[in-house]
Protein backbone atom coordinates (compact mmCIF):
# COMPACT_ATOMS: atom_id res chain seq x y z
CA UNK A 1 0.00 0.00 0.00
CA UNK A 2 2.80 2.41 0.92
CA UNK A 3 4.55 1.61 -2.35
CA UNK A 4 1.41 2.41 -4.36
CA UNK A 5 1.02 5.77 -2.64
CA UNK A 6 4.66 6.55 -3.27
CA UNK A 7 4.33 5.73 -6.97
CA UNK A 8 1.20 7.86 -7.24
CA UNK A 9 3.15 10.76 -5.72
CA UNK A 10 6.19 10.41 -7.94
CA UNK A 11 4.67 9.10 -11.15
CA UNK A 12 2.35 10.25 -13.94
CA UNK A 13 3.63 13.83 -14.13
CA UNK A 14 3.16 16.00 -17.20
CA UNK A 15 4.89 19.23 -18.21
CA UNK A 16 2.69 21.94 -19.72
CA UNK A 17 4.46 24.48 -21.94
CA UNK A 18 3.00 27.70 -23.36
CA UNK A 19 5.37 29.00 -26.09
CA UNK A 20 5.90 32.77 -25.86
CA UNK A 21 3.99 32.59 -22.56
CA UNK A 22 6.43 35.03 -21.00
CA UNK A 23 4.47 37.96 -22.44
CA UNK A 24 1.26 36.94 -20.67
CA UNK A 25 0.33 37.81 -17.10
CA UNK A 26 0.28 34.68 -14.94
CA UNK A 27 -3.14 35.40 -13.40
CA UNK A 28 -4.80 36.06 -16.76
CA UNK A 29 -3.14 33.07 -18.42
CA UNK A 30 -4.02 30.54 -15.74
CA UNK A 31 -7.58 31.83 -15.36
CA UNK A 32 -8.09 31.58 -19.14
CA UNK A 33 -6.81 27.99 -19.21
CA UNK A 34 -8.78 26.89 -16.15
CA UNK A 35 -12.00 28.38 -17.53
CA UNK A 36 -11.76 26.26 -20.68
CA UNK A 37 -10.29 23.09 -19.18
CA UNK A 38 -12.95 20.41 -18.66
CA UNK A 39 -11.11 19.11 -15.57
CA UNK A 40 -10.40 21.27 -12.50
CA UNK A 41 -6.67 21.43 -11.73
CA UNK A 42 -4.06 23.27 -9.68
CA UNK A 43 -0.82 24.09 -11.50
CA UNK A 44 2.36 22.92 -9.80
CA UNK A 45 5.57 24.97 -10.01
CA UNK A 46 4.34 27.62 -12.47
CA UNK A 47 7.32 29.58 -13.77
CA UNK A 48 8.64 31.44 -16.79
CA UNK A 49 11.53 29.77 -18.62
CA UNK A 50 13.06 32.27 -21.06
CA UNK A 51 10.17 33.05 -23.46
CA UNK A 52 7.96 30.20 -22.29
CA UNK A 53 5.56 29.71 -19.40
CA UNK A 54 5.56 26.29 -17.74
CA UNK A 55 3.84 24.34 -15.03
CA UNK A 56 3.20 20.71 -14.11
CA UNK A 57 0.13 18.52 -13.53
CA UNK A 58 0.07 15.00 -12.18
CA UNK A 59 -3.06 13.38 -13.61
CA UNK A 60 -3.22 11.89 -17.14
CA UNK A 61 -6.88 12.92 -17.45
CA UNK A 62 -5.96 16.52 -16.65
CA UNK A 63 -3.11 16.38 -19.15
CA UNK A 64 -5.49 15.21 -21.88
CA UNK A 65 -7.98 17.96 -21.03
CA UNK A 66 -5.24 20.60 -21.21
CA UNK A 67 -4.28 19.43 -24.71
CA UNK A 68 -7.85 20.17 -25.79
CA UNK A 69 -7.50 23.78 -24.63
CA UNK A 70 -4.65 24.42 -27.11
CA UNK A 71 -5.52 27.07 -29.75
CA UNK A 72 -8.83 27.90 -28.01
CA UNK A 73 -7.54 30.94 -26.12
CA UNK A 74 -6.83 34.21 -27.98
CA UNK A 75 -4.72 37.06 -26.63
CA UNK A 76 -5.49 40.76 -27.13
CA UNK A 77 -3.97 40.68 -30.64
CA UNK A 78 -6.34 37.81 -31.56
CA UNK A 79 -3.40 35.40 -31.74
CA UNK A 80 -4.29 31.85 -30.70
CA UNK A 81 -2.28 30.50 -27.78
CA UNK A 82 -0.84 27.01 -28.15
CA UNK A 83 -0.36 24.60 -25.25
CA UNK A 84 2.02 21.64 -25.37
CA UNK A 85 1.69 18.78 -22.89
CA UNK A 86 4.43 16.16 -22.56
CA UNK A 87 5.24 13.37 -20.06
CA UNK A 88 7.66 14.54 -17.39
CA UNK A 89 9.80 13.39 -14.54
CA UNK A 90 8.78 14.56 -11.08
CA UNK A 91 9.17 18.36 -10.84
CA UNK A 92 12.36 19.22 -8.98
CA UNK A 93 10.50 21.47 -6.55
CA UNK A 94 8.23 18.54 -5.61
CA UNK A 95 10.91 15.87 -5.48
CA UNK A 96 13.14 18.05 -3.30
CA UNK A 97 10.47 19.77 -1.23
CA UNK A 98 11.68 20.61 2.26
CA UNK A 99 10.18 18.71 5.18
CA UNK A 100 8.16 20.54 7.83
CA UNK A 101 11.13 20.31 10.23
CA UNK A 102 13.50 21.75 7.61
CA UNK A 103 11.02 24.55 6.88
CA UNK A 104 10.87 25.41 10.59
CA UNK A 105 14.67 25.57 10.81
CA UNK A 106 14.82 27.69 7.65
CA UNK A 107 12.22 30.05 9.12
CA UNK A 108 14.35 30.50 12.27
CA UNK A 109 17.42 31.25 10.13
CA UNK A 110 15.59 33.72 7.88
CA UNK A 111 14.04 35.60 10.79
CA UNK A 112 17.43 35.94 12.48
CA UNK A 113 18.63 37.71 9.34
CA UNK A 114 15.68 40.10 9.24
CA UNK A 115 16.10 43.71 10.34
CA UNK A 116 12.58 44.79 11.33
CA UNK A 117 13.53 48.46 11.83
CA UNK A 118 14.54 48.77 8.16
CA UNK A 119 12.26 46.00 6.85
CA UNK A 120 15.39 44.48 5.30
CA UNK A 121 16.32 40.81 4.87
CA UNK A 122 19.97 39.81 4.37
CA UNK A 123 20.29 36.39 2.68
CA UNK A 124 23.88 36.80 1.48
CA UNK A 125 25.66 33.42 1.24
CA UNK A 126 22.59 31.68 2.66
CA UNK A 127 23.91 28.25 1.71
CA UNK A 128 26.83 28.69 4.13
CA UNK A 129 24.74 29.70 7.11
CA UNK A 130 26.22 27.71 9.99
CA UNK A 131 22.87 26.71 11.49
CA UNK A 132 21.62 25.33 8.18
CA UNK A 133 24.89 23.48 7.57
CA UNK A 134 24.80 21.96 11.07
CA UNK A 135 21.37 20.51 10.22
CA UNK A 136 22.43 19.25 6.75
CA UNK A 137 20.09 21.68 4.94
CA UNK A 138 21.67 22.64 1.62
CA UNK A 139 19.98 25.93 0.67
CA UNK A 140 21.13 26.52 -2.92
CA UNK A 141 18.84 29.33 -4.03
CA UNK A 142 19.32 28.37 -7.68
CA UNK A 143 17.16 25.35 -6.91
CA UNK A 144 13.50 26.21 -7.34
CA UNK A 145 12.59 24.16 -4.27
CA UNK A 146 14.93 26.27 -2.11
CA UNK A 147 13.83 29.60 -3.54
CA UNK A 148 10.15 28.63 -3.33
CA UNK A 149 10.57 27.63 0.34
CA UNK A 150 12.37 30.90 1.13
CA UNK A 151 9.72 33.03 -0.57
CA UNK A 152 6.96 31.13 1.25
CA UNK A 153 8.54 32.06 4.57
CA UNK A 154 8.87 35.69 3.45
CA UNK A 155 5.22 35.78 2.37
CA UNK A 156 3.96 34.29 5.63
CA UNK A 157 6.22 36.17 8.04
CA UNK A 158 7.56 39.33 6.37
CA UNK A 159 4.84 40.61 4.00
CA UNK A 160 6.03 44.17 4.60
CA UNK A 161 9.57 43.43 3.26
CA UNK A 162 11.15 46.42 1.46
CA UNK A 163 14.79 45.35 0.99
CA UNK A 164 16.07 41.91 -0.08
CA UNK A 165 19.77 41.04 -0.27
CA UNK A 166 20.59 37.94 -2.38
CA UNK A 167 24.24 38.83 -2.92
CA UNK A 168 26.77 35.97 -3.30
CA UNK A 169 24.34 33.10 -3.85
CA UNK A 170 25.70 31.91 -7.21
CA UNK A 171 22.41 32.70 -8.96
CA UNK A 172 22.76 32.07 -12.69
CA UNK A 173 19.04 32.42 -13.47
CA UNK A 174 16.05 34.04 -11.76
CA UNK A 175 13.25 31.60 -12.61
CA UNK A 176 12.61 30.79 -8.96
CA UNK A 177 12.81 34.42 -7.88
CA UNK A 178 10.03 35.40 -10.32
CA UNK A 179 7.48 34.51 -7.60
CA UNK A 180 8.81 37.40 -5.49
CA UNK A 181 6.40 39.66 -7.39
CA UNK A 182 3.40 38.04 -5.67
CA UNK A 183 5.15 36.85 -2.48
CA UNK A 184 6.82 40.18 -1.60
CA UNK A 185 5.37 42.85 -3.90
CA UNK A 186 6.54 45.79 -1.75
CA UNK A 187 10.27 45.17 -2.29
CA UNK A 188 11.91 48.40 -3.43
CA UNK A 189 15.59 47.48 -2.92
CA UNK A 190 17.08 44.31 -4.44
CA UNK A 191 20.72 43.24 -4.21
CA UNK A 192 21.76 40.65 -6.81
CA UNK A 193 25.44 41.60 -6.89
CA UNK A 194 28.28 39.08 -7.17
CA UNK A 195 26.13 36.31 -8.62
CA UNK A 196 26.44 34.42 -11.95
CA UNK A 197 23.86 36.17 -14.15
CA UNK A 198 25.03 36.08 -17.77
CA UNK A 199 22.29 38.18 -19.39
CA UNK A 200 20.34 41.30 -18.50
CA UNK A 201 17.29 39.43 -19.84
CA UNK A 202 17.19 37.44 -16.58
CA UNK A 203 15.97 40.64 -14.93
CA UNK A 204 12.79 40.52 -17.03
CA UNK A 205 11.61 37.80 -14.64
CA UNK A 206 11.36 40.35 -11.82
CA UNK A 207 10.64 43.50 -13.83
CA UNK A 208 7.15 43.86 -12.26
CA UNK A 209 8.80 44.92 -9.00
CA UNK A 210 8.67 48.70 -8.50
CA UNK A 211 12.39 48.86 -7.73
CA UNK A 212 14.04 52.09 -6.64
CA UNK A 213 17.47 50.63 -5.89
CA UNK A 214 19.21 47.68 -7.58
CA UNK A 215 22.66 46.15 -7.17
CA UNK A 216 24.10 44.06 -10.02
CA UNK A 217 27.87 44.62 -9.91
CA UNK A 218 29.97 41.47 -10.09
CA UNK A 219 27.65 39.58 -12.46
CA UNK A 220 29.20 38.41 -15.78
CA UNK A 221 26.75 40.33 -17.99
CA UNK A 222 27.82 43.67 -16.47
CA UNK A 223 31.18 43.38 -18.25
CA UNK A 224 29.57 43.04 -21.68
CA UNK A 225 28.80 46.75 -21.94
CA UNK A 226 31.60 48.87 -23.41
CA UNK A 227 29.84 52.04 -22.29
CA UNK A 228 28.41 52.62 -18.82
CA UNK A 229 25.49 54.56 -20.30
CA UNK A 230 24.45 51.47 -22.34
CA UNK A 231 24.50 49.37 -19.15
CA UNK A 232 22.39 51.90 -17.27
CA UNK A 233 19.96 52.23 -20.18
CA UNK A 234 19.49 48.45 -20.48
CA UNK A 235 18.62 48.18 -16.79
CA UNK A 236 16.37 51.24 -16.68
CA UNK A 237 14.37 49.93 -19.62
CA UNK A 238 13.19 47.22 -17.23
CA UNK A 239 12.94 49.37 -14.11
CA UNK A 240 11.93 52.90 -15.17
CA UNK A 241 11.47 54.09 -11.55
CA UNK A 242 15.03 53.12 -10.57
CA UNK A 243 16.82 55.86 -8.60
CA UNK A 244 20.08 54.08 -7.71
CA UNK A 245 22.11 51.40 -9.53
CA UNK A 246 25.07 49.70 -7.85
CA UNK A 247 25.03 52.41 -5.20
CA UNK A 248 25.19 55.30 -7.68
CA UNK A 249 22.49 57.95 -7.98
CA UNK A 250 20.83 58.02 -11.41
CA UNK A 251 20.07 61.36 -13.00
CA UNK A 252 16.43 61.50 -14.11
CA UNK A 253 15.87 64.60 -16.31
CA UNK A 254 12.26 65.76 -16.21
CA UNK A 255 12.41 67.26 -19.69
CA UNK A 256 14.71 67.80 -22.64
CA UNK A 257 16.84 70.49 -21.07
CA UNK A 258 17.95 72.38 -24.17
CA UNK A 259 17.35 75.93 -25.32
CA UNK A 260 15.59 77.02 -28.50
CA UNK A 261 18.33 76.34 -31.09
CA UNK A 262 20.22 78.93 -33.06
CA UNK A 263 22.57 77.31 -35.53
CA UNK A 264 25.41 79.68 -34.74
CA UNK A 265 25.10 79.25 -30.96
CA UNK A 266 24.18 75.59 -30.53
CA UNK A 267 26.81 74.02 -28.34
CA UNK A 268 28.51 70.68 -28.86
CA UNK A 269 27.07 69.51 -25.54
CA UNK A 270 23.50 70.24 -26.66
CA UNK A 271 24.04 68.52 -30.02
CA UNK A 272 25.51 65.46 -28.31
CA UNK A 273 22.58 65.32 -25.87
CA UNK A 274 20.01 65.35 -28.67
CA UNK A 275 22.01 62.84 -30.72
CA UNK A 276 22.23 60.38 -27.81
CA UNK A 277 18.54 60.87 -27.05
CA UNK A 278 17.52 59.98 -30.62
CA UNK A 279 19.97 57.09 -31.00
CA UNK A 280 18.78 55.52 -27.75
CA UNK A 281 15.15 55.95 -28.84
CA UNK A 282 15.80 54.28 -32.20
CA UNK A 283 17.62 51.33 -30.62
CA UNK A 284 14.73 50.68 -28.26
CA UNK A 285 12.00 51.37 -30.82
CA UNK A 286 13.30 49.00 -33.49
CA UNK A 287 14.25 46.34 -30.94
CA UNK A 288 10.56 46.16 -29.99
CA UNK A 289 9.36 46.69 -33.58
CA UNK A 290 11.35 43.67 -34.81
CA UNK A 291 10.63 41.50 -31.75
CA UNK A 292 7.30 40.24 -33.10
CA UNK A 293 5.39 41.82 -30.22
CA UNK A 294 4.79 45.41 -31.34
CA UNK A 295 2.34 46.02 -28.52
CA UNK A 296 5.45 46.85 -26.49
CA UNK A 297 5.62 50.09 -28.53
CA UNK A 298 2.58 51.53 -26.75
CA UNK A 299 4.74 53.51 -24.34
CA UNK A 300 6.59 55.17 -27.23
CA UNK A 301 3.49 57.11 -28.36
CA UNK A 302 1.41 59.92 -26.91
CA UNK A 303 -2.21 59.02 -26.13
CA UNK A 304 -3.43 61.24 -29.02
CA UNK A 305 -0.62 60.54 -31.51
CA UNK A 306 -1.17 60.21 -35.29
CA UNK A 307 0.34 57.78 -37.80
CA UNK A 308 0.16 57.40 -41.58
CA UNK A 309 1.84 55.20 -44.17
CA UNK A 310 2.74 56.18 -47.73
CA UNK A 311 3.95 54.09 -50.69
CA UNK A 312 5.54 56.29 -53.40
CA UNK A 313 4.70 54.90 -56.83
CA UNK A 314 7.68 54.28 -59.12
CA UNK A 315 7.09 53.34 -62.78
CA UNK A 316 10.70 52.17 -63.02
CA UNK A 317 10.20 49.58 -60.28
CA UNK A 318 9.04 46.28 -61.83
CA UNK A 319 8.33 44.79 -58.39
CA UNK A 320 5.77 47.24 -57.09
CA UNK A 321 3.25 44.42 -56.76
CA UNK A 322 5.23 42.81 -53.95
CA UNK A 323 4.34 45.82 -51.79
CA UNK A 324 0.67 44.81 -51.70
CA UNK A 325 0.78 44.24 -47.91
CA UNK A 326 1.52 47.96 -47.58
CA UNK A 327 -0.67 49.35 -50.38
CA UNK A 328 -3.87 48.63 -48.48
CA UNK A 329 -2.74 51.08 -45.79
CA UNK A 330 -1.36 53.66 -48.28
CA UNK A 331 -2.51 57.19 -47.47
CA UNK A 332 -1.18 59.35 -50.29
CA UNK A 333 -3.52 62.34 -50.10
CA UNK A 334 -2.59 63.41 -53.64
CA UNK A 335 -4.07 60.20 -55.02
CA UNK A 336 -6.63 59.44 -52.30
CA UNK A 337 -9.74 61.36 -53.45
CA UNK A 338 -12.11 59.69 -50.98
CA UNK A 339 -12.10 61.91 -47.90
CA UNK A 340 -13.63 59.13 -45.79
CA UNK A 341 -10.79 56.74 -46.66
CA UNK A 342 -8.20 59.43 -46.03
CA UNK A 343 -9.60 59.89 -42.55
CA UNK A 344 -9.87 56.14 -41.94
CA UNK A 345 -6.26 55.51 -42.96
CA UNK A 346 -4.98 58.19 -40.59
CA UNK A 347 -4.44 56.27 -37.36
CA UNK A 348 -5.28 58.33 -34.30
CA UNK A 349 -4.51 57.39 -30.66
CA UNK A 350 -1.58 55.21 -29.65
CA UNK A 351 -3.67 52.05 -29.46
CA UNK A 352 -4.84 52.38 -33.08
CA UNK A 353 -1.28 53.10 -34.17
CA UNK A 354 0.27 50.06 -32.48
CA UNK A 355 -2.58 47.81 -33.66
CA UNK A 356 -1.91 49.03 -37.24
CA UNK A 357 1.84 48.48 -36.92
CA UNK A 358 1.14 44.94 -35.69
CA UNK A 359 -0.65 44.17 -38.97
CA UNK A 360 2.37 45.09 -41.09
CA UNK A 361 4.81 42.31 -42.12
CA UNK A 362 7.32 41.17 -39.52
CA UNK A 363 10.74 42.69 -40.09
CA UNK A 364 14.41 42.88 -39.25
CA UNK A 365 15.99 46.34 -39.60
CA UNK A 366 19.62 46.93 -40.54
CA UNK A 367 20.60 49.45 -37.88
CA UNK A 368 23.95 50.05 -39.60
CA UNK A 369 22.08 51.41 -42.64
CA UNK A 370 20.27 54.12 -40.66
CA UNK A 371 20.79 57.73 -41.67
CA UNK A 372 19.27 60.20 -39.20
CA UNK A 373 18.59 63.84 -40.01
CA UNK A 374 17.60 66.42 -37.40
CA UNK A 375 14.90 68.70 -38.82
CA UNK A 376 14.53 70.98 -35.81
CA UNK A 377 14.32 70.95 -32.04
CA UNK A 378 13.14 73.29 -29.32
CA UNK A 379 12.87 72.86 -25.60
CA UNK A 380 9.44 71.21 -26.05
CA UNK A 381 9.51 69.62 -29.50
CA UNK A 382 11.78 67.45 -31.60
CA UNK A 383 11.50 66.52 -35.28
CA UNK A 384 13.83 64.08 -37.04
CA UNK A 385 13.80 61.67 -39.96
CA UNK A 386 15.31 58.20 -40.28
CA UNK A 387 16.27 56.53 -43.56
CA UNK A 388 17.33 52.90 -43.69
CA UNK A 389 16.80 49.33 -44.84
CA UNK A 390 14.91 46.34 -43.49
CA UNK A 391 13.94 42.88 -44.68
CA UNK A 392 10.75 40.91 -44.18
CA UNK A 393 11.26 37.76 -42.16
CA UNK A 394 8.12 35.77 -42.99
CA UNK A 395 5.31 35.48 -45.51
CA UNK A 396 5.48 35.24 -49.29
CA UNK A 397 7.92 38.18 -49.46
CA UNK A 398 10.25 36.71 -46.84
CA UNK A 399 13.79 38.00 -47.44
CA UNK A 400 12.70 41.03 -49.52
CA UNK A 401 14.78 44.11 -48.78
CA UNK A 402 12.84 47.36 -48.36
CA UNK A 403 13.96 50.96 -47.98
CA UNK A 404 12.11 53.28 -45.63
CA UNK A 405 11.91 56.83 -44.39
CA UNK A 406 10.37 57.55 -41.00
CA UNK A 407 9.54 61.09 -39.91
CA UNK A 408 8.98 61.47 -36.18
CA UNK A 409 7.71 64.49 -34.25
CA UNK A 410 8.15 64.09 -30.50
CA UNK A 411 7.78 65.86 -27.18
CA UNK A 412 9.52 65.21 -23.84
CA UNK A 413 8.27 62.08 -22.11
CA UNK A 414 8.78 60.34 -18.80
CA UNK A 415 12.17 59.19 -17.47
CA UNK A 416 14.30 61.07 -20.00
CA UNK A 417 12.44 59.48 -22.92
CA UNK A 418 10.83 61.13 -25.93
CA UNK A 419 7.15 60.63 -26.71
CA UNK A 420 5.98 60.43 -30.35
CA UNK A 421 3.05 62.64 -31.31
CA UNK A 422 3.29 62.21 -35.10
CA UNK A 423 4.76 59.37 -37.15
CA UNK A 424 4.87 59.04 -40.94
CA UNK A 425 6.27 55.90 -42.55
CA UNK A 426 7.29 55.81 -46.22
CA UNK A 427 8.14 52.37 -47.67
CA UNK A 428 9.56 51.41 -51.07
CA UNK A 429 11.51 48.56 -52.65
CA UNK A 430 15.26 48.89 -52.17
CA UNK A 431 17.41 49.57 -55.24
CA UNK A 432 19.95 46.95 -56.41
CA UNK A 433 22.79 48.96 -54.89
CA UNK A 434 20.95 49.26 -51.57
CA UNK A 435 20.24 45.53 -51.54
CA UNK A 436 23.92 44.85 -52.09
CA UNK A 437 24.87 46.96 -49.08
CA UNK A 438 22.12 45.69 -46.78
CA UNK A 439 23.17 43.70 -43.71
CA UNK A 440 26.80 43.70 -44.80
CA UNK A 441 27.88 43.96 -41.20
CA UNK A 442 26.34 40.56 -40.56
CA UNK A 443 28.00 37.37 -41.68
CA UNK A 444 26.21 35.48 -44.44
CA UNK A 445 24.92 32.10 -43.24
CA UNK A 446 26.64 29.12 -44.78
CA UNK A 447 24.04 26.53 -45.75
CA UNK A 448 26.58 23.73 -45.30
CA UNK A 449 27.16 24.60 -41.65
CA UNK A 450 24.31 24.33 -39.16
CA UNK A 451 24.34 26.55 -36.10
CA UNK A 452 24.03 24.40 -32.96
CA UNK A 453 20.61 24.60 -31.37
CA UNK A 454 20.28 26.36 -28.04
CA UNK A 455 18.99 24.41 -25.05
CA UNK A 456 15.64 26.17 -25.41
CA UNK A 457 15.39 25.27 -29.12
CA UNK A 458 16.23 21.63 -28.39
CA UNK A 459 13.41 21.55 -25.84
CA UNK A 460 11.05 23.12 -28.38
CA UNK A 461 11.96 20.48 -30.99
CA UNK A 462 11.32 17.63 -28.54
CA UNK A 463 7.95 19.06 -27.48
CA UNK A 464 6.92 19.72 -31.09
CA UNK A 465 7.92 16.19 -32.10
CA UNK A 466 5.80 14.67 -29.30
CA UNK A 467 2.78 16.80 -30.18
CA UNK A 468 2.98 16.46 -33.96
CA UNK A 469 4.23 12.88 -34.16
CA UNK A 470 6.92 13.97 -36.64
CA UNK A 471 10.53 12.89 -36.48
CA UNK A 472 12.90 15.25 -34.69
CA UNK A 473 14.63 16.48 -37.87
CA UNK A 474 11.31 17.43 -39.53
CA UNK A 475 10.01 19.01 -36.33
CA UNK A 476 13.17 21.11 -36.24
CA UNK A 477 12.71 22.12 -39.89
CA UNK A 478 9.09 23.12 -39.30
CA UNK A 479 10.11 25.34 -36.37
CA UNK A 480 13.09 26.77 -38.26
CA UNK A 481 10.97 27.57 -41.33
CA UNK A 482 8.61 29.52 -39.06
CA UNK A 483 11.29 31.55 -37.28
CA UNK A 484 11.00 29.33 -34.15
CA UNK A 485 7.51 30.67 -33.52
CA UNK A 486 5.79 27.75 -31.78
CA UNK A 487 2.27 28.99 -32.41
CA UNK A 488 2.78 29.68 -36.11
CA UNK A 489 4.62 26.38 -36.65
CA UNK A 490 1.73 24.52 -35.00
CA UNK A 491 -0.85 26.29 -37.16
CA UNK A 492 1.11 25.63 -40.37
CA UNK A 493 1.60 21.96 -39.42
CA UNK A 494 -2.13 21.51 -38.71
CA UNK A 495 -3.13 23.06 -42.05
CA UNK A 496 -0.64 21.00 -44.08
CA UNK A 497 -1.54 17.79 -42.25
CA UNK A 498 -5.28 18.31 -42.82
CA UNK A 499 -4.58 18.89 -46.51
CA UNK A 500 -2.52 15.69 -46.68
CA UNK A 501 0.60 17.54 -47.79
CA UNK A 502 3.01 16.06 -45.23
CA UNK A 503 4.70 12.83 -46.48
CA UNK A 504 4.25 9.74 -44.31
CA UNK A 505 8.02 9.31 -43.98
CA UNK A 506 8.16 12.56 -41.99
CA UNK A 507 6.40 10.81 -39.11
CA UNK A 508 7.77 8.38 -36.55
Amino acid sequence: MTSDVHNETLGNWFKVTIPNGRKYDKTWLMKSIQNLCSVPFSPVDFHYDKHQARFFVQDARTASALKDVSYRICDNTNRKISIFVTPSVVPYSVKNKLTSKQMELLKVTVMKRYDASHKALDLEKLRFDQELMDNDIDMMLNRRSCMVATLQIIQSNIPELLSLNLCNNKLYQLDGLSDVIEKAPQVKILNLSRNKLKSVLELEKVKELKLEELWLEGNPFCNKYADQSDYISAVRDLFPKLLRLDGNELVVPKRMDVEVPQASKETTKESEFIKNLIVQFLKEYYLFYDSGDRLRLLDAYHDEACFSLVIPFNFNDPNMSNLEEYFKYNRDIKKMKDSYMRLRLLKHTKRDIVDSLSLLPKTQHDFCSFWVDMCFHTDMMLCFSVNGLFKEVEGKCQGCIRAFTRIFIAIPGMNSRICIINDELIVRNATPSEIKKAFNSQSTPNSSVQTPLSEEQQEMVKSFSVQSGMKLEWSQKCLDDNEWNYTKAGEVFTILKNEGKIPKEFFK
